[in-house]
């Protein structure tokens, strides 16, 4: 297969954010006709950063490979007719727009939907159609604020700190394809009308954190840069630079003491457990440094592999492209813009049989004759669609942890039947790793919040998929099904006898995903790693923080969602193709290039430049001041970023600083920074007497773009989160009730997403009603599978015996 996947769609691009343009950009390098609208003087954003040529900057061709340009201005009743005509013969429109703007517009969605019902349209803005931030002026500072992600960054005595820009415009981006592609899933019911807020999709990264949060009833900020509360797991120092460690298990521990060559450590009970490795740590730091220092990362690594503890090679953005990992995966490919090519990375949307477009050109302004675009047959009927769009699919759920529950429940709260599968001897380690006692006997199992919002929506069934009659049954419930994906490591599915070609024998037409931390096929793919690894392995730590300090990680585990969303985008793709052809295919994703996407701004500087940006902490390139701030109560912190004069002055009279506001020289970023201590010392000692809630919102209404720094906790409490219910109360069996996420993706007119339908199941919940009930199973077969612990309800320590079949079993022949 070398067609592109999404060949068959046509797509048109409204309005301007680099958010939307990552959506737009995942269509086009799978193969479908994008035309992207641009105003008659060029994309607002075309030239923001680092030029590539004379008015288009890097990153701007990276995000727009692929696509065609049309210029025509939406405001006017000229432009907005040609763009009409143009949507009557897309399958798809995605439009970046304030939704005050479109809203008002003679391309108004509500309008576009009574006039062209088959039509389907997805609204991508900072915050919205509705919500008390709906106007807000949003930035990728305010927004991740907002959502919970900066909070937990940085030392307990400093201020919070921000990351560098592109993680928004990915996450949000992979989040509003996922409404779309669906949508065209199941195009022959219709057209339908969507809006996501980029806020609410930065919330993806924190679920996990407001469940660990909700559980513990805490706020930690005692922690940054590392991986929970384990130790060691964060950025160390080597001979050549930084490796990433992630000790996690006491398994780990050991095989870190012996890739160390300090066996005496092993036995010291002092460091025996996590709280003791704790408490010693001003004395143990130092010790493991020293070590550390005689090797290189990569020696290190490779020792990581060997004892199979999770490290991770941290590379610079000019080391990227010579790693191993992504020479062997391919990872880069080139843009062309005008007369200038460079180095960029490829989609990681890894699907071998119609992998994404490797080397992409993007259009000079208006370089696409409207005039000759060929006829399109529309998808979607002329009509509106009811339900949910990914009903009738069927999914087969092998993931644990958080990247694959996360990746697999996007697709089941729209509408997807899923399976997920465990087994009772090992359970999804995100419901705990700790099986000492209470585990089994109080079913601890059942009531860690983690696990909960990662497996909404989804029916439960236990199978031992070690032994042959668990592989069996695997094999099938993969004949009734249309995809199946795993979590585990790159060595796991071939131990049990589940490699692609068994799966690919058992139904040829199904899309298989595999999503283990460094690919199925690399030199590296037997690497152990969470999700903090991953970033880790990723480079993105790297250009975050000040120079003085260590690499700063954006996430504890920041490796999950990313990858949970790029499954997902993948697996829509998948099955976009699959659909028009019946063709299966194999999908091989490398977690840790995943991330890539997220600082593309940096590696395209690079890709032109030949330089390296330097690591500037919470200062911005283009805008100040650019910052968070300390305000009045008790780890309370508001983010400020000023673009303009206008804003600037705003600020200031905010901040009743006349003498800063009218002062000429402070008029330009320029002149700002040539005084920046003086700014910074003004800013602060005005934080420090307001309440940063109240702050943000007399900011904002002034035009200033400012958030406050919220917890992860605190989002249940957030205003604007509550207006759009991101969060709901469930009841669940051990846990009672609960706040669970709520689908960001608001369809039509409605004030929330989907309800969801189903509460996380309990181990084993539907093991009758899939194994009798779908595969038609006899109730002595059933219990036969019991008495032999290959199914069950209960967790156990136990192994699997011998399968002893009734004698009216077909079963027992074969």
């Amino acid at each position: 297969m070398t067609q592109g996947a999404l060949s068959h769609i046509r797509v048109l691009e409204l309005g301007s954010g680099d958010a939307l343009a990552y959506c737009g950009k995942l269509f086009a390098d799978f193969g479908a006709e994008v035309i992207k609208v641009e105003d008659p003087g060029g994309d607002p954003r075309r030239a923001i950063g680092t030029e590539a040529v004379p008015g288009t900057a890097a990153y701007w061709a990276f995000l727009n490979t692929n696509k065609l340009s049309v210029t025509a201005d939406w405001r006017t009743t000229q432009g907005a007719d040609t763009i009409r005509a143009l949507l009557a013969h897309c399958d798809l429109l995605i439009d970046g727009r304030k939704p005050s703007d479109m809203e008002a517009s003679a391309l108004a969605h509500r309008r576009l939907e009574a006039e062209d019902p088959g039509l389907t349209t997805v609204s991508l803005s900072w915050f919205g159609p509705i919500g008390p931030y709906r106007d807000y002026h949003g930035t990728e500072a305010v927004a991740r604020s907002l959502a919970g992600s900066v909070y937990e960054t940085n030392a307990v005595d400093e201020t919070p700190m921000l990351t560098r820009e592109g993680q928004a415009a990915a996450i949000a981006g992979m989040s509003a394809f996922i409404p779309a592609a669906a949508s065209l899933w199941s195009a022959e019911r219709g057209g339908r009308r969507w809006s996501l807020s980029i806020l609410s999709a930065l919330t993806h990264v924190t679920e996990y954190d407001v469940g660990m949060q909700t559980e513990m009833n805490k706020k930690p900020r005692t922690m940054w840069n590392n991986f929970g509360r384990s130790y060691p797991a964060h950025p160390m120092p080597v001979k050549d630079g930084w490796l990433g460690v992630s000790v996690m298990t006491h398994a780990q521990w050991l095989g870190f003491c012996d890739a160390l060559d300090k066996p005496e450590w092993k036995s010291d009970p002092r460091f025996d457990n996590v709280a003791g490795r704790q408490a010693h740590r001003q004395m143990l730091e130092p010790m493991i440094e020293a070590e550390l220092a005689k090797k290189t990362a990569e020696e290190w690594f490779e020792l990581g592999l060997i004892h199979k503890v999770p490290l991770a090679i941290m590379p610079e953005v000019r080391d990227l492209k010579g790693l191993k990992l992504h020479r062997e995966r391919d990872s880069f490919g080139t843009v062309t813009v005008g007369d200038k090519t460079f180095d960029a990375p490829i989609l990681p949307t890894a699907l071998r049989g119609t992998p994404p477009v490797r080397h992409g050109t993007a259009p000079l302004p208006g370089s696409a004759d409207t005039g000759t675009l060929p006829q399109h047959q529309r998808l979607a009927p002329a009509e509106r669609a009811g339900g949910r769009p990914l009903e009738g699919l069927r999914i087969l759920d092998l993931t644990m942890g958080w990247a694959g529950p996360m990746s697999v429940r996007q697709l089941a709260q729209m509408g997807a039947d899923v399976i997920k599968v465990e087994s009772t001897r090992v359970p999804d380690w995100f419901r705990g790793l700790d099986y000492r006692p209470p585990y089994h006997a109080d079913r601890m199992y059942e009531k860690q919040f983690q696990w909960l919002p990662m497996n909404l929506d989804k029916r439960g069934i236990t199978i031992d998929i070690s032994v042959p009659e668990g592989r069996e049954l695997v094999l099938e419930l993969a004949k009734r099904v249309d995809v199946v994906i795993d979590g585990y490591a790159a060595d796991a599915m071939p131990k049990f006898g589940l490699t692609y070609d068994v799966i690919k024998a058992a139904n040829p037409r199904l899309v298989v995903v595999s999503m283990p931390a460094f690919g199925m096929e690399t030199s590296w793919r037997n690497g152990r790693a969470y999700g903090s690894t991953l970033e880790q392995a990723s480079g993105l730590p790297v250009i975050n923080g000040r120079p003085e300090q260590p690499p700063m990680m954006s996430h504890s585990v920041f490796g999950d969602p990313i990858g949970g969303l790029t499954a997902a985008v993948s697996m829509l793709v998948g099955i976009l193709h699959q659909k028009r052809t019946d063709e299966g295919q194999y999908v091989d994703i490398a977690q840790a290039q995943a991330i890539l996407p997220l600082f593309a701004p940096h590696i395209c500087h690079y890709g032109v430049t030949g330089e390296q940006l330097p690591r500037i902490g919470n200062r911005h390139l283009r805008h100040f001041p650019h910052n968070t701030y300390a305000c009045l109560g008790t780890q309370q912190f508001l983010t400020i970023e000023v673009r303009s004069t206008e804003e600037w002055q705003a600020l200031c009279r905010v901040m009743r600083r006349p003498d800063l506001g009218d002062d000429p020289s402070l008029a330009t970023v320029e002149g700002r920074r040539a005084r920046e201590d003086e700014i910074e010392e003004a800013i602060r000692a005005w934080a420090l007497t307001v309440k940063s809630a109240v702050a943000m919102n007399e900011l904002q209404v002034n035009g200033v773009p400012a958030g406050t720094v919220r917890a992860p906790m605190d989002i249940l409490l957030d205003p604007h989160m509550m207006a759009v219910t991101r969060y709901e109360s469930l009841e669940r069996p051990f846990v009672g009730g609960h706040v669970m996420p709520v689908p960001i993706y608001l369809e039509g007119d409605a004030k929330r997403g989907y309800a969801n339908r189903r509460v996380a199941p309990t181990l084993g919940q539907h093991n009758r009603e899939v194994l009798i009930g779908e595969l038609g199973m006899s109730d002595a077969e059933f219990a036969a599978l019991e008495e032999a612990g290959v199914i069950g309800t209960e967790a156990t320590t136990a192994r699997p015996k011998p399968v002893v079949w009734p004698d009216t079993s077909a079963r027992k022949a074969g």
